[in-house]
């Protein structure tokens, strides 16, 4: 299990993604307003999870809608509704970026994966940057360091900081000096 006093390295969906023309495109205008008041209402759980969930009603698998998901209920500490949504951010991003659904079947050919301007690119590996911390805090060490492995695999000038969550789980269970 993650440290409670680990302050997580840059894990949310990076806000250059949430704003990008590219992920935003299609989104309609009604659920663009959801996702607005969610963000206004944010410190009224219930009336902010309300907006988000409209705004999924609206534009379900919307890339925009799942990045406000997830970061709502990570910023809220509900680390498995976030780990759901960032399975969800995984699927959408390999689907964007045509590969396959199985993050562990992507290899560092399958997109342009060192250019940090292919925001489709970032998308997936932030999807996955997620997914890999939320398993760390989860208890589910191994398959956090998998993701973390694959993230430096596709990555491996380490953009995303994959390594900073490597370095915690090296250092899992050793006593603090």
């Amino acid at each position: 299990m993650m440290p409670d006093n680990f302050v997580s390295p840059q894990v949310e969906i990076n806000e250059a993604l949430v704003t990008s023309a590219l992920l935003g495109r299609g989104l309609p205008s009604e659920a663009e307003r959801h996702l607005w008041e969610a963000g206004l209402s944010y410190h009224l759980d219930d009336i902010a999870e309300h907006h988000l969930r409209e705004a999924e009603a609206l534009a379900p698998g919307h890339a925009a809608v799942l990045i406000g998901l997830y970061r709502f209920y990570f910023y809220k500490g509900r680390l498995a509704e976030a780990l759901d949504v960032a399975r969800r951010c995984l699927l959408k991003a390999a689907q964007e970026n045509g590969l396959p659904a199985d993050w562990r079947c992507v290899r560092a050919d399958d997109a342009e994966f060192g250019g940090y301007e292919d925001i489709l690119a970032r998308f997936f590996l932030f999807s996955l940057k997620g997914y890999a911390y939320l398993q760390m805090r989860l208890g589910q060490t191994e398959e956090g360091r998998i993701a973390v492995q694959k993230l430096l695999d596709l990555d491996p000038t380490d953009k995303i900081g994959a390594k900073v969550l490597l370095g915690v789980l090296d250092r899992m269970g050793q006593d603090d000096e």
